[in-house]
């Protein structure tokens, strides 16, 4: 189960309207580098894929490929703003190891 925080979802969808894609999927993806060898990757989307699995979360439509959806089963993704600006949290249990950066893990 993917689940966004209140604040993450007004993120999303801040970011969908600047670039004016609202009504995409956010598609959320793992891929292979980072400090701890695999990173998290957020992207706007208008199309869904065949095979991508899909979720809901706090009103956003959610999309993940097959290979990134082992990775993501439990994941809470959140944002916040501090002195070094804004940015998106991830919480996740499957991870084993995660990089100071928060943003690369191990699993």
């Amino acid at each position: 189960m993917i689940e966004l925080s209140p604040a993450a979802a007004r993120e999303i969808e801040r970011w969908s309207q600047s670039r004016r894609l609202s009504g995409s999927y956010l598609r959320l993806a793992v891929k292979n580098g980072g400090c701890s060898g695999l990173h998290y990757h957020l992207e706007l989307t208008p199309i869904a894929a065949e095979n991508d699995r899909f979720y809901q979360s706090q009103g956003i439509n959610i999309l993940v490929d097959p290979d990134s959806d082992r990775y993501l089963q439990i994941l809470k993704l959140d944002y916040s703003e501090d002195l070094m600006g804004g940015g998106f949290r991830f919480t996740n249990a499957n991870t084993q190891n995660t990089c100071g950066c928060g943003l690369s893990f191990s699993a």
